[in-house]
């Protein structure tokens, strides 16, 4: 698997994999890079060492990150969140305090969060984390049993006492506020999830945002699917987190009004579902068989799913999908 430094010519709006990501509220998701040291066995963007169908991993050089973080945030307006949230783990990312330092920079953000399972966390980089001004972590710690642990995160070398003494190090030595988010891997974990919730209110979790945010496992087209693991509908997973809040006194069903997300404006997408667009090939796609793309207008990437094309490449593509400004085509004939 290659890895593919995104060209300052390359908009960093349209793709999911890398760039920013705006789904209509005050929440811009920022993907600087997808690269992950975990191959969690349920992971449901296929990532890690151990990935079946990742052909590239892309990063994205900081000023270029923070020129298009800014350019977005002027349609914003006020109360933004800045999420990280990669296809990966954000901490991979050789520039992460620069980055959030920047952002914080720009006007009308309030919060700068960020997702991450922990492996690669110590004191010192949570302690620069917090110098630069990142609000929350939202930590995805999945069992508290060294041995279920490693094997939910598919690595041998990942410390699940160590990545929870970090979390006691974020409450108790920095400004960062913490949100535990398990995934709820059924039923590989369902013992671990009392453990986990007592685990936050033990070590103080949440003091600005809900100490806990539980993640309910999924199918993905190209996510793993765990041996042995079920996965439930959503009725029967909140049906569990009321059941818990009733018997562990603790907030579980979570809304977005709980972290201040609430609709605003968004970026205008330039092109429609079924419209043929002219495009012109620029690097390698993140998936098998795919290939990425700039529209003729020059704003938007595209990802052009069923070729690997070479680069440079003047393409006409059907667009499949505009969904949240991510943009999907096929080769058009």
């Amino acid at each position: 698997m290659r890895t593919w430094e995104v060209p300052a010519e390359v908009p960093l709006l349209g793709a999911v994999s890398f760039g920013l990501i705006d789904r209509g509220t005050n929440v811009i998701q920022v993907r600087p890079s997808t690269a992950c040291p975990l191959s969690c066995i349920f992971c449901s963007t296929d990532a890690g060492p151990c990935s079946r169908y990742r052909a590239t991993e892309y990063l994205v050089g900081l000023d270029h990150m923070l020129e298009w973080f800014r350019g977005l945030a002027k349609v914003k307006g006020g109360a933004i969140e800045a999420h990280i949230d990669t296809v990966g783990d954000p901490l991979v990312y050789p520039h992460l305090a620069d980055l959030i330092q920047g952002i914080r920079g720009v006007g009308g953000v309030g919060t700068v969060s960020l997702q991450t399972h922990g492996h690669l966390l110590t004191e010192k980089l949570l302690d620069d984390l917090s110098e630069a001004g990142l609000s929350r972590i939202n930590l995805s710690i999945d069992a508290l049993d060294p041995g279920l642990a490693r094997r939910l995160s598919g690595t041998e070398s990942y410390d699940v006492e160590r990545v929870v003494s970090m979390a006691g190090y974020i409450t108790e030595n920095t400004d960062i506020d913490l949100l535990l988010a398990p995934v709820w891997v059924h039923p590989l974990n369902d013992s671990e999830i009392e453990g986990l919730i007592s685990l936050a209110l033990k070590i103080g979790a949440g003091k600005r945002a809900p100490p806990l945010g539980i993640q309910k496992c999924d199918r993905h087209r190209y996510g793993r699917r765990a041996k042995g693991a079920r996965y439930i509908t959503w009725y029967q997973f909140y049906r569990q987190m009321r059941d818990l809040e009733g018997r562990l006194g603790v907030k579980l069903i979570l809304k977005p009004s709980d972290f201040g997300i609430r609709p605003a404006r968004a970026i205008g997408v330039p092109v429609r579902r079924g419209e043929k667009v002219r495009a012109r090939t620029v690097g390698p796609g993140w998936l098998r068989g795919e290939s990425l793309a700039v529209l003729e207008s020059g704003d938007r990437t595209v990802t052009v799913v069923g070729a690997e094309l070479p680069e440079g490449k003047d393409v006409k593509v059907r667009i499949l999908r505009v969904r949240d400004g991510i943009l999907v085509g096929s080769l058009a004939g």
